[in-house]
């Protein structure tokens, strides 16, 4: 089959889709654009700040893409590429784009808050510290896994990070002229744009070469500073100047495949069980993650894009329309793995993972309209290591935020000295840090359930508001129930495995989690059964 087929028919369905579905769902939920949202109502300059809808798509797509979208599908080719692309369309529309969307809307219409805070108002305190610890924790593992990925692509690829030191100051001076001198976005963007691949041409005339645990320690540093800075002055704009380069990879790869027309290698599917307890269900629903849904992403939607969404109009465009694309972004990837002989992926994956098959087989598309394979290869490589670091520092962020809510209490004059901003990204960054550098690999295996669970229960959270406030929740029912059977499936697969190999710790982690989601979902149940009492908000 040929693969310009794959990605030009998912373009169209995403876009279809994102008419179609993305307004209803926008008319069902009553998204107001006359409605003043947190980013105007709150701003404090620091975490609250208003952006317009270009600089926010390319903060939060940023964020929520990373590398998961090109781990994701290609770790999960061994299933074969059909079971992928099927997922990757029907779990991006009605799954991960549905999440996306409710999460970021529904925070902003409770001030900005997080996931965690929204199940305090709607179903109550513990229910929300419960649901806080776990989303806590899970973001340790994202920072400590994202600070590992990043200083192993640094250490790997020298250019890779002197490039993305430039882009930190290129953003400072973006933000300053943009948000403090008042210059126009738009000529600021074209400028911005500019230096940006000017940064990766310098980045690779003078590569830094540095040791790994270095580079750890230099992240560690960085990402405390960028979780404590206020947005305006480089959260928002590394992001918007970031997105570009992932367009930039987006559009080379289409034109790519346009050009190059390759026909697909891998078989369309292999079989439901690959052997050592990897089943077709649950495992390919967890393993391509961000390509379709990840509880990630509401983290980030209801974290920091609801504090600086302008206009409640932003939000479909935002939530939805980010997730579709990067729904694209994971065709794409599964493309890269699918076009290639099984022996040759078998080389690739083994020279680099799944981000050295994507890299290639992009530089390889790229080549057929002229550019160099070298250079394709390399700017992919810069391009992924860049997402990496956004999801990073926005993981960062959140871990503070949410760490922040779990010491507050609203009814007291006086916080802890928990709630501080810095001693909360302390904690967290140490934390992770730790996790980074000493055990972290040995309950790295439940993350993509934990991940998964996430997803579960912010779905169950949306309906239950959108229930409360008496408006229409049903979208969100099968979603819901297909994550939580997903995700306590796979629990319990991991807990069969490691109890054969006598893993104690990969044990009790898992058993924790399913205990967690058998408590929240019975609450989350009670309050969707119970009789209606509107509190429309």
């Amino acid at each position: 089959m040929n693969s310009l087929w794959l990605i030009l028919v998912s373009i169209v369905i995403f876009s279809v889709a994102y008419v179609t579905y993305g307004s209803w769902l926008a008319k069902q939920w009553g998204v107001d654009p006359t409605r003043k949202t947190p980013a105007h109502t709150i701003n404090d300059g620091v975490d609250y700040v208003p952006a317009k809808a270009p600089v926010l798509m390319g903060h939060h797509f940023a964020s929520i893409a990373g590398a998961g979208p090109i781990v994701g599908p290609i770790a999960a080719a061994v299933f074969g590429w059909v079971p992928v692309m099927l997922w990757i369309i029907i779990g991006g529309i009605f799954f991960g784009g549905v999440q996306d969307f409710g999460s970021l809307f529904a925070s902003v219409r409770h001030d900005g808050k997080s996931i965690g805070e929204i199940i305090e108002v709607n179903m109550g305190r513990n229910m929300k510290k419960l649901f806080s610890v776990f989303a806590w924790v899970t973001l340790l593992l994202v920072v400590a896994a994202f600070t590992n990925i990043v200083a192993n692509t640094f250490v790997s690829v020298p250019a890779a990070a002197s490039a993305s030191v430039l882009f930190i100051f290129l953003a400072v001076g973006f933000g300053f002229f943009v948000y403090r001198k008042g210059a126009s976005i738009g000529i600021s963007s074209v400028i911005g744009v500019i230096l940006l691949f000017a940064c990766i041409v310098l980045g690779n005339m003078f590569p830094l070469v540095l040791s790994r645990n270095t580079w750890i320690v230099i992240l560690l540093g960085y990402i405390f500073v960028a979780s404590v800075t206020p947005v305006w002055i480089l959260l928002q704009p590394r992001d918007y100047l970031n997105s570009f380069l992932l367009y930039a990879m987006l559009l080379g790869a289409v034109l790519g495949l346009v050009f190059y027309r390759p026909s697909i290698q891998l078989p369309a599917f292999t079989g439901f069980d690959m052997g050592k307890g990897n089943l077709l269900f649950p495992m390919l629903f967890v393993t391509v993650a961000c390509g379709a849904i990840s509880g990630f992403h509401s983290l980030v939607g209801s974290g920091t894009t609801s504090k600086q969404m302008d206009n409640e109009a932003d939000a479909k465009a935002v939530g939805y329309g980010g997730m579709l694309i990067e729904c694209v972004l994971a065709v794409i990837a599964i493309i890269t793995a699918a076009y290639v002989t099984k022996d040759k992926f078998a080389e690739l994956a083994g020279a680099g993972g799944p981000v050295n098959v994507f890299s290639d087989g992009i530089g390889v598309f790229m080549s057929k309209f002229g550019i160099p394979y070298g250079a394709g290869k390399s700017f992919v490589a810069l391009s992924v290591s860049a997402f990496a670091l956004t999801s990073l520092d926005t993981g960062t962020r959140l871990g503070r935020f949410i760490f922040q809510e779990l010491c507050g209490n609203p009814e007291k004059e006086t916080q802890s000295i928990l709630t501080n901003r810095f001693v909360a990204t302390a904690i967290t960054v140490g934390l992770g840090g730790w996790l980074a550098v000493g055990s972290w690999t040995k309950i790295w295996p439940i993350f993509g359930s934990a991940n998964q669970l996430l997803a579960a229960l912010a779905l169950l959270t949306i309906a239950v508001w959108l229930k409360n406030s008496g408006k229409n929740y049903s979208m969100f029912m099968i979603p819901m129930i297909f994550m939580f059977g997903v995700t306590v499936v796979a629990l319990g697969l991991l807990i069969q495995a490691n109890l054969a190999t006598g893993n104690i710790i990969l044990v009790i982690f898992p058993v924790l989690l399913m205990v967690l989601a058998f408590v929240l979902a019975v609450a989350g149940f009670k309050a969707l059964t119970k009789p209606e009492e509107v509190n429309i908000k």
